[in-house]
């Protein structure tokens, strides 16, 4: 007679907040603080503090760069699907005293398509942010508005050869009227030290925007005001 192998019994995933100190509310508030508004670690510190929370800002930078990748995983499978119509350029930050390039897009409706932070601005970087959002988001844009910057034409072609690349005066003001969201909320931090956490801080303010935007089927029914306090808690409890 063959042995039967003893049932296994089904446990939960494993919480992506378990072995922390914190519990997974106060590490949420930290790290939606930090992308939404205007603070830098420090300020973040000072906050919980004043509510009874000891936190060293040096964790706080921890949070934001362990769970908001976390996060947007997440919230991916409750993204709208962006329009057809995209306006791409670069604008330029500075990290750790030298200046990088990052590409950026949004659709007809305001929804940032995809951030990219790049050393040069050339056809490899072009082709680099335009493979990440294809393939991210399964979408073809009928239409890409971009400057006259001599890379765009060849890397369309090659990627995208069925979109018109749109290229006039003033067309491409929605985005680079955007890039102007991203700078303000980088104003207030007290340096930029690598492309690593750059590179997820920016992503982390381009998802803030689409959900004050609503952008992401999260927090339905649910005040605007309100909005993105509810969505963090919903996502929270998905990782």
């Amino acid at each position: 007679m063959k042995s039967v192998a003893p049932s296994r019994s089904w446990s939960p995933p494993r919480s992506a907040f378990a072995g922390f100190h914190f519990p997974a509310e106060v590490i949420v508030v930290a790290v939606r603080w930090y992308l939404r508004y205007g603070l830098s670690y420090r300020d973040v510190e000072e906050l919980l503090a004043e509510r009874g929370i000891e936190v060293d800002h040096v964790t706080v930078h921890r949070w934001v760069q362990r769970f908001t990748p976390l996060l947007l995983d997440a919230a991916r499978f409750v993204r709208h699907a962006p329009g057809d119509r995209w306006y791409v350029d670069e604008t330029y930050v500075k990290v750790n005293g030298a200046w990088r390039y990052v590409y950026r897009a949004i659709d007809q409706r305001g929804q940032v398509i995809d951030v990219l932070l790049t050393i040069r601005r050339d056809a490899s970087a072009a082709r680099r942010f335009f493979t990440r959002a294809l393939g991210t988001l399964k979408v073809i844009p009928r239409q890409v508005v971009t400057d006259a910057a001599p890379v765009y034409p060849a890397v369309l072609d090659e990627l995208i050869p069925a979109a018109w690349h749109h290229v006039e005066q003033y067309a491409n003001n929605p985005i680079e009227a955007d890039h102007g969201q991203l700078k303000r909320r980088l104003r207030p931090m007290r340096g930029l030290q690598t492309d690593r956490t750059t590179q997820v801080v920016i992503a982390g303010h381009a998802f803030l925007q689409n959900l004050r935007r609503g952008h992401y089927e999260l927090a339905v029914g649910v005040r605007r005001a309100l909005r993105v306090a509810a969505a963090f808690t919903e996502l929270a409890q998905a990782i």
